[in-house]
């Protein structure tokens, strides 16, 4: 049987399929079922991280097909080994530009390197540790290595190096974030704290924290139904989703962030609130929380696909939501439009860039092109557009992006206010916030139109929330 680089405390006598250098050897399948309880040394994690970070700057994908690629083609590494090499990966996506600066190279090897010692602050000792070349642990260290990884330093290093962001996307990040760029990026280089958000319409999150006291969960500091959950040195949580009360609906994974601007969008009761970009149901069902399910939700999407998940979600959450489901192909039809005029509030979560999502999708980052903001910018001002024509005189469209980048944010409020000649206001948001959330005030920075969210200030994704109102 071929050295796996696998630690277990049983002997395996059987033989599981096995490939590598292009080598096949067929075993039994109850061995495979063995081999899945054994670990992967942290040296053989190190190399099956490099091997997937070269296959993402190969074939410039998204991370997560080239782990699970990586993860089917190597059926022996377990569920906790395939979690840390996520974990590497991701780390390493998170700090690529200042590892490769430190490193003096962009090689997947490299960039590994320096982010065991950037992002996990490990002393060059242990990294020589993790690259000693014996059975999967990767070649060692050269002196050059071990003099980058002791005496490397970001001192001279550009805000685009320093901070790990394109450069070209620099500028428009400087506009929103100010003085505080910096410390900002490197909050968005670091691992996305685990959130949850407690269902009012089963529990309130008084009622919930003794049951989920083994979570070691702790309030979230600004949405009042959140709770944070405690994550593990490599960056990983509890599997929340196979817990009794996640299957019951007692909560739904959601960051604070995304909590707030559900809170911000002042959905009411017995209002007819309009959830246009839905995809799978995170706000529909903060929203049918917060009116206790005493409005008239109808959730929709311009990708049908992006739907399928909120069916079950809405079931187990017990929530109330009219779902209109766009049918595919190119002459799909309008499904709102015996709404028009009549809506009293359109939750815009508009398609954007994803930047103040970073933390938790590093790679989106690097995959990011002006051509890609532009198409997102057109798609904004599409769904703007609908939801004007939907909102009734007096009524509120409420638009939120992910989004740190003005372009999407202040630039989408600004185009759409002057192509409707006056026909709508923005609401301030010292108002907005007054109203419906104000604790919040300190924690947020207040743009031209909206307000703007971030992990330095805030402690959450980088959303922005804006709050427009029909005058006629």
């Amino acid at each position: 049987m071929p050295d796996t680089g696998l630690r277990s405390d049983q002997a395996v006598s059987s033989a599981v399929s096995w490939l590598r250098g292009g080598v096949s050897v067929t075993v039994s399948r109850q061995y495979e079922r063995t081999v899945k309880e054994t670990v992967l040394t942290p040296a053989a994690r190190c190399s099956a991280a490099i091997e997937v970070l070269a296959d993402i700057a190969e074939r410039r994908r998204p991370a997560a097909d080239a782990l699970k690629d990586w993860g089917l083609a190597h059926r022996f590494a377990g569920s906790g080994d395939r979690g840390a090499i996520a974990s590497l990966v991701y780390d390493a996506l998170r700090r690529r530009a200042s590892s490769a600066w430190i490193m003096g190279a962009e090689t997947p090897r490299a960039v590994l390197l320096g982010s065991l010692r950037l992002q996990q602050g490990l002393a060059a000792p242990s990294i020589a540790a993790l690259f000693t070349g014996e059975r999967f642990a990767p070649e060692p260290l050269n002196e050059a290595e071990r003099e980058r990884i002791a005496n490397g330093t970001l001192a001279d290093a550009p805000s685009e190096i320093a901070g790990d962001v394109p450069e070209w996307v620099l500028p428009s990040l400087a506009r929103t974030l100010g003085d505080a760029l910096l410390p900002e990026l490197k909050a968005l280089a670091r691992r996305a704290p685990l959130d949850i958000r407690i269902n009012a319409l089963k529990r309130t999150r008084e009622e919930a924290l003794p049951t989920l006291a083994y979570l070691k969960a702790e309030q979230t500091p600004h949405a009042p139904a959140g709770l944070r959950i405690p994550i593990g040195a490599d960056g990983r949580g509890p599997a929340l989703h196979v817990e009794p009360e996640f299957l019951e609906g007692w909560y739904e994974i959601q960051d604070e962030g995304s909590q707030l601007a559900s809170l911000l969008a002042g959905a009411m009761e017995g209002e007819t609130v309009v959830d246009l970009c839905a995809g799978g149901g995170g706000k529909t069902l903060a929203l049918a929380a917060l009116t206790g399910n005493r409005a008239r939700l109808i959730a929709t999407d311009g990708d049908p696909r992006r739907l399928a998940p909120i069916h079950e979600r809405l079931r187990r959450s017990g929530a109330q939501a009219e779902i209109r489901t766009p049918r595919g192909g190119r002459a799909r039809a309008d499904v709102l439009t015996d709404l028009d005029g009549q809506v009293d509030r359109v939750l815009v979560d508009a398609p954007c860039t994803g930047s103040g999502t970073w933390r938790r999708n590093p790679d989106a980052k690097w995959r990011l092109r002006p051509g890609s903001l532009a198409a997102r910018i057109a798609e904004q001002e599409a769904v703007l557009d609908r939801a004007g024509l939907l909102v009734r005189p007096g009524g509120r469209i409420v638009y939120v992006t992910c989004s740190l980048l003005p372009e999407e944010n202040d630039g989408a409020v600004s185009g759409f206010v002057e192509r409707n000649g006056g026909g709508f206001s923005v609401v301030p948001a010292q108002a907005v916030l007054a109203e419906h959330a104000p604790g919040l005030a300190e924690a947020v920075r207040l743009t031209r139109h909206g307000l703007q969210m971030s992990p330095a200030l805030t402690g959450t994704d980088g959303f922005y929330v804006a709050t427009l109102e029909r005058r006629r």
